[in-house]
């Protein structure tokens, strides 16, 4: 045995004397336990990262950031929730080798953005309040939340400067953390209402409903929250299958900064609907396409859910007037799916949309019309015979002719345990919830106004294969934006929502839609045990 080893077991040896060793360990198959296993307990998390993408490169735009942590049985107490301005990239139009914006949320320590310590001047109400583009040169926070946790918090910047955020939270403001951006833009490219929700980094993305056609100027944002640079590439896919491209791969977004990408720089090819994967080779990155129209406005474009043989797209508003599918089955295999609107009669299909068939590895894009025909609805995707993995997404649109606006839908995740839905206004904001595979219960709370008010729950049932627009319970004296959060009450029947906002500006019914997946406030920790043999081992 060498003098490492003996060390290695020596300092061992000390550390479970004084401090004890926990160790996982393997169920004692001998145990007489009633043959049940102890199931993981479940702990609200005690730190979560968020990046929020640079909202806009348009001097008209006006963009509101709401903060808002949902009361958590069992949270730490003390703590905070902060927005900091990430590392400035080149401005988006211009060399697209150099920088750009964007972000996401995460749980856990390693690669935290470190946010300086409580003491920070404040700003506004809690923290809240008007910043500019002073506060990337400056160091301080767009946002700050000390309070108590379950009340919203704003701060509103203007102008197209602003830089991406890097955003923490810890203790009692971590479970549930959530912050939503929304933008409005007065003329121009992409005017009308733009939002998104500020979401956790990770290592692969799929973006279907994206565009390298002329007339819209899509971006990919790229934003790393950790100290280490994170190297990525950016695959194009098209009707025909993977679009040429070099510059798409080993592309490096500094430590603490972030990158937008334009996406027709990737590929000389003009395709009116294109799926985008991001992988990233090293590292973390939050990632969100910003797809701007010239005439229909525009929005972000949220990364789909997992591949999956079955998908749910939730909540199109009942008023669209056009939904484009958008469907990539990312292996060679092709894919046959059936495609339902779970409407709030039940599972309807589109006439003359039944199917789809996708090929392998090809975007495939179906225009679905006026699908939800006046009625609140999801689309329901799943095989027809054996099950491939897809992603999707729609782009929707409202209004007509010159008064058209734009906003996307992508593949939803479940709504878990607990979702969460800031920056909510009292006349424009619609709750969408759907059960295509059984009856479900679903709590709804409204929280306490940013500006004051009270809290309100109602329980509701969704039926089976139906999705329900739900009247939310706004109590009067609710003032200012407010959150929602949405609870199953059953656990073996999925359930899916999105909220839509609307802001109508001039004729134009400005529209954005966020799906609402679990908020990760809780964290699954497994049975452990001392179990000091592994030190003979």
């Amino acid at each position: 045995m060498n003098r490492t080893t003996l060390s290695l077991i020596a300092g061992a040896t000390a550390l479970a004397a004084v401090t004890g060793f926990a160790v996982l360990t393997a169920p004692d198959p001998t145990a007489a336990d009633d043959g049940v296993a102890t199931a993981a307990a479940r702990l609200p998390v005690e730190r979560s990262s968020l990046l929020c993408p640079t909202p806009s490169s348009s001097d008209l735009a006006e963009t509101t950031y709401t903060s808002f942590t949902p009361v958590t049985k069992g949270a730490e107490s003390g703590g905070s929730a902060e927005l900091r301005p990430a590392t400035a990239g080149r401005p988006a139009e211009k060399d697209p080798e150099d920088g750009g914006k964007d972000g996401e949320e995460q749980s856990g320590e390693d690669g935290e953005e470190e946010t300086g310590e409580d003491g920070e001047e404040e700003t506004g109400e809690d923290g809240g309040g008007e910043e500019t583009a002073a506060s990337a040169k400056t160091g301080k926070p767009v946002l700050e939340h000390k309070k108590e946790p379950g009340k919203p918090v704003t701060a509103e910047t203007s102008g197209g400067e602003e830089p991406a955020l890097l955003g923490t939270a810890e203790g009692r403001f971590a479970p549930g953390w959530t912050v939503q951006q929304t933008t409005e833009v007065a003329a121009g490219a992409g005017r009308g209402l733009q939002g998104v929700t500020c979401t956790a980094p990770d290592t692969e993305f799929w973006f279907p409903g994206a565009s390298t056609a002329a007339g819209r100027t899509d971006y990919v944002h790229l934003t790393n929250p950790d100290g280490s640079a994170a190297v990525v590439d950016i695959e194009v896919y098209g009707k025909d299958g993977a679009l040429k491209s070099e510059v798409g791969e080993g592309i490096t977004v500094k430590p603490h900064s972030s990158e937008p990408v334009l996406l027709s720089t990737l590929t000389d090819e003009e395709q009116t609907d294109v799926t985008v994967h991001v992988v990233v080779r090293s590292g973390r990155v939050g990632a969100a396409v910003q797809a701007l129209d010239d005439s229909l406005g525009g929005d972000w474009l949220a990364a789909s859910a997992d591949p999956a043989g079955s998908l749910v797209l939730p909540g199109i508003p009942e008023d669209a007037t056009a939904v484009r599918l958008v469907v990539l089955t990312p292996g060679n295999v092709d894919a046959d799916l059936k495609v339902q609107l779970a409407s709030p009669s039940g599972l309807i299909t589109p006439a003359g949309n039944e199917t789809v068939h996708v090929k392998g590895g090809m975007t495939t894009a179906v225009d679905l019309g006026d699908v939800t025909r006046g009625e609140a609805g999801s689309l329901v995707l799943t095989p027809t015979d054996r099950s491939v993995p897809v992603v999707a997404a729609v782009r929707v649109l409202r209004g007509k002719g010159d008064d058209q606006e734009s906003a996307f839908v992508p593949a939803a995740r479940e709504v878990g345990l607990r979702a969460t839905s800031a920056g909510n206004t009292a006349k424009g904001s619609v709750l969408a919830v759907t059960a295509p595979e059984g009856a479900a219960k679903v709590k709804v709370t409204v929280s306490a106004g940013s500006e004051g008010g009270t809290p309100a729950t109602e329980t509701y049932t969704i039926k089976a294969g139906t999705t329900q627009n739900i009247e939310i319970p706004v109590p009067d004296d609710v003032e200012g934006t407010y959150a929602l959060t949405v609870e199953p009450e059953s656990d073996d029947t999925p359930v899916y929502a999105s909220r839509t906002l609307t802001a109508p500006d001039d004729g134009v019914p400005a529209f954005t839609v966020q799906t609402l997946p679990d908020d990760r406030g809780m964290v699954a920790v497994p049975h452990t045990e001392e179990d000091l043999s592994v030190l003979q081992k």
